[in-house]
């Protein structure tokens, strides 16, 4: 009984759910030039929080990721708006992110 109660409602309560996704985030610096940024995401379904953190968990603990650096890795969560639940930074990001913030307001 209490399987058919949750095969019954899964599907409703399914389309409520937050969807969510791992960016991958690398900074590319060339003396010289503006700093450039490359943007991967992987998208998950709704409701796939343990799949999402598991590949955040295996993109963090990658040797490639690391030796790659600078890097930033966010896993969000997106309902109604983006919000970031977890985010690993390696390398200097957010001097990074300084530079380039500043670069865009001139």
């Amino acid at each position: 009984m209490k399987k058919l109660l949750q095969k019954a409602v899964k599907p409703l309560v399914t389309p409520f759910k937050a969807k969510y996704e791992v960016v991958c985030t690398t900074y590319q610096v060339i003396p010289g030039l503006p700093v450039n940024k490359h943007e991967s995401k992987h998208k998950f379904e709704r409701g796939a929080v343990l799949e999402a953190r598991e590949f955040y968990a295996k993109v963090i603990s990658s040797e490639m990721t690391r030796t790659m650096a600078p890097v930033e890795v966010q896993l969000r969560k997106i309902y109604l708006g983006g919000r970031t639940i977890e985010q690993a930074e390696f390398g200097p990001v957010t001097h990074l992110k300084s530079l380039s913030k500043g670069k865009k307001k001139k």
